[in-house]
């Protein structure tokens, strides 16, 4: 039995700058294994086209995946999705950020399920307890739509193009006079009850609050390691 998704294909993207994070996030670990590595294995589940966008190729070659490199000089996620349509052989792109840990497999079919008269399938983020699910400190933040965390047709070619080349990057501000199916907190509760296919791992704080312990302690060595380096390197 075939289970891929018909008509999709998938793009990770991994170009963002990560200056928040002393290390490539999309190498950080999670539960043994490196997060790029770990999504890809989710996504070849998923997709019979998965690609990865990025600026660092070199980086990712070993993976044996498509790599697309921007096609217009304007960084951001648009021009991201914007090359992934673009070079897609199917009509629709499923999109993910590379720092997202716990993707769910169940949470994306069931998107991929309204795909029916729109243009583009985007979830709302439901109240997210940051550190909920792994018992730390609950700290609430608002409802908010989640874009790099969506399907997209390529009937938003044309538009995203003049968007990309006018370099007006919000994706929520293209998004707003679209065809769009928001998937609400309430549907994704009862698939994702804690809502942790939304988190991304950004910053330091973020893995305290995520991830499990052995992980903690994998990424605090790697991390001093690269500063290590990086003082080296100021002092060569």
């Amino acid at each position: 039995m075939n289970d891929l998704l018909e008509e999709c294909s998938c793009a990770i993207l991994a170009g963002g700058e990560n200056t928040r994070m002393p290390v490539l996030k999309a190498f950080i670990e999670v539960e043994g294994q490196r997060l790029i590595e770990r999504n890809l294995k989710i996504m070849k589940q998923l997709f019979s086209e998965v690609f990865i966008v990025t600026n660092r190729p070199e980086t990712y070659s070993y993976l044996g995946v498509p790599m697309l490199g921007d096609t217009y000089n304007t960084r951001g996620p648009m021009t991201g999705i914007f090359t992934s349509l673009l070079n897609s052989s199917n009509p629709w792109v499923f999109i993910s950020a590379c720092d997202m840990p716990f993707v769910n497999e169940c949470l994306i079919r069931y998107m991929a399920s309204g795909r029916n008269n729109f243009d583009a399938i985007v979830p709302e983020s439901p109240l997210l307890s940051k550190g909920g699910h792994r018992g730390g400190k609950k700290r609430l933040r608002r409802d908010y739509t989640e874009p790099l965390f969506a399907f997209y047709s390529k009937k938003l070619l044309l538009s995203m193009e003049k968007s990309v080349i006018s370099a007006n990057k919000s994706l929520r501000d293209f998004l707003s006079n679209k065809r769009v199916k928001y998937i609400t907190s309430g549907e994704i509760r009862k698939i994702d009850p804690e809502a942790v296919s939304f988190v991304n791992l950004n910053t330091p704080e973020d893995i305290e609050l995520y991830l499990q312990t052995k992980d903690k302690i994998k990424y605090r060595k790697k991390a001093g390691r690269r500063r290590k380096c990086l003082v080296l390197e100021q002092q060569s």
